[in-house]
């Protein structure tokens, strides 16, 4: 019977992305362990794959980290994933840090880099397009969530993936 109770915890111990979104805050710098429908994995690499709770706006960011890349059969998999989530804030400093790159940027004429990856911007919330137009968004954000929570930034969370299973 033992290892009956052993195979339910394991199963209660996966989270949805939704749950895992809901109480960020508190599992950050945590290992967890979450399913979701991978819908994108990133080009360049296969570094990073979205996982998709109830909907659309329910999506976490998996990067490959150690494990260097995810394999291609993961979109639109059901991916199960162990890691570690982590949080990027985003406030004043980081933007200025975005600003003077963009600056730099406009100087060499680089392209598509900083316009950002359309996937992530979804999963953000974002609807800006232009570089400017994201930073203007951010820091309005920023000040809406300083209002209310007396925070000066935005919580992104991501996870830092240790191993994963395309179910």
């Amino acid at each position: 019977n033992a290892s009956e109770t052993q195979t339910s915890e394991t199963q209660s111990s996966v989270m949805e992305v939704d749950n895992l979104l809901a109480d960020a805050e508190k599992l950050t710098g945590g290992k967890v362990t979450v399913e979701g429908v991978c819908t994108h994995i990133c080009q360049h690499g296969g570094g990073k794959i979205f996982l998709m709770g109830s909907d659309d706006t329910q999506t976490i960011r998996v990067e490959a980290a150690k494990l260097g890349s995810f394999d291609t059969k993961c979109v639109n998999s059901i991916v199960r994933v162990t890691g570690t989530l982590k949080e990027q804030r985003v406030d004043e400093a980081y933007l200025q840090q975005w600003e003077s790159r963009l600056k730099a940027a406009a100087a060499e004429k680089h392209g598509e880099g900083e316009a950002g990856c359309s996937t992530e911007k979804k999963a953000r919330g974002e609807t800006a397009n232009t570089p400017e137009a994201r930073i203007a968004d951010f820091r309005a954000k920023i000040a809406k969530r300083q209002a209310e929570s007396g925070k000066p930034y935005l919580s992104f969370y991501y996870m830092e993936a240790a191993n994963y299973e395309i179910q």
